[in-house]
């Protein structure tokens, strides 16, 4: 499928929040004030689908309203790019309802991450609108620490030129949702190469878990020459990375897959890069890939913004490695 790529941000656009997933309503006002001046620095009115507030037991929001805010989102001509909230666990409940041709005729910037991973690979399998993994209208509230991944929110939606990708000088894995002043950083120690190599493809992926919902439905995209970017969250660990990884090799058309990109994992999960190296390299289906890890996406801070059917080059050796998202 062809990919079709929506029209890039820029200055005095309106951008609409949706929650598929986790309501609103768990955002804490402080957070969604420095949210707000964010936005306004950015030159983005911002605004909110009628029902990103309500609230159920599932810390989230019925069906009908979560469709109906994400259509009301691509049907309003003035909304230029659509942000949800926060994560979750369940927007894999609205893909029966969603009108993917209404979401087709309306192209326009997609962006999250975590949950949100099921409607971007779906999207994109449904309609090849190219979506984005990057922050999330939460994410825009970090007081401290933001710079890494606003630069390159920046790079990749507010500009049209071609960009490589740098490794962060340094990364955090805290709770800032309710300790914003109480932050901790860490040295990035840079990229990991696992297998060099020289590759270009269509990216696809995000949290592992999350894309894993889609496999043996209509709403999986072929990966076939894609390069898969893949990553998890503090309920992982290397067993689980190993067996997720697992099921998508096991996938008729993997043989076709051109590379592999993978996302820092926060500490709870005891991956290490070495446990990692392991376990990447006893797999014969990827001896033939390149393969890097310990990237800036996922549930680490800061993240990148990548485009979700957009293409992106590797080059992987053991003296320098480079990634470069190409532009369209």
């Amino acid at each position: 499928m062809k990919s079709i790529f929506p029209d890039k941000l820029k200055k005095g656009d309106k951008i609409m929040v949706v929650a598929p997933s986790d309501s609103l309503a768990l955002i804490d006002e402080k957070v969604q004030n420095v949210a707000k001046s964010r936005f306004e620095q950015l030159s983005l009115e911002l605004s909110f689908a009628n029902n990103v507030s309500e609230l159920n037991v599932f810390d989230s929001s019925s069906i009908e309203s979560r469709v109906n805010d994400i259509h009301q989102a691509f049907l309003d001509s003035s909304v230029r790019g659509i942000f949800t909230a926060y994560g979750g666990y369940n927007a894999n409940q609205l893909l029966r309802y969603l009108d993917w041709d209404l979401i087709k005729n309306n192209p326009k910037v997609f962006i999250g991450f975590s949950d949100t991973t099921v409607l971007q690979n779906a999207i994109f399998a449904k309609t090849g609108l190219v979506t984005y993994s990057g922050p999330s209208y939460a994410r825009f509230g970090q007081e401290l620490f933001f710079d890494y991944t606003l630069e390159y929110f920046k790079k990749c939606l507010l500009n049209s030129e071609t960009f490589r990708i740098f490794p962060s000088e340094l990364w955090s894995d805290d709770w800032w949702l309710q300790e914003q002043d109480q932050r901790i950083q860490t040295i990035n120690t840079g990229w990991h190469t696992i297998n060099v190599g020289k590759t270009t493809g269509i990216m696809l992926g995000g949290n592992l878990s999350t894309l894993n919902l889609l496999q043996g439905t209509e709403y999986f995209p072929n990966i076939a020459e894609s390069i898969l970017f893949l990553e998890d969250d503090s309920e992982s660990s290397l067993a689980h990375f190993d067996r997720d990884l697992q099921s998508l090799i096991h996938l008729p058309n993997f043989d076709r897959v051109r590379g592999l990109m993978i996302g820092r994992f926060q500490k709870s999960s005891k991956v290490t890069l070495e446990n990692l190296t392991t376990m990447i390299q006893s797999k014969k289906e990827l001896q033939h890939i390149p393969v890097v890890a310990n990237i800036d996406f996922g549930h680490t801070d800061p993240i990148l913004t990548l485009p979700i059917g957009g293409e992106v080059e590797m080059t992987l050796s053991d003296r320098e490695s480079i990634i470069t998202v190409l532009q369209h």
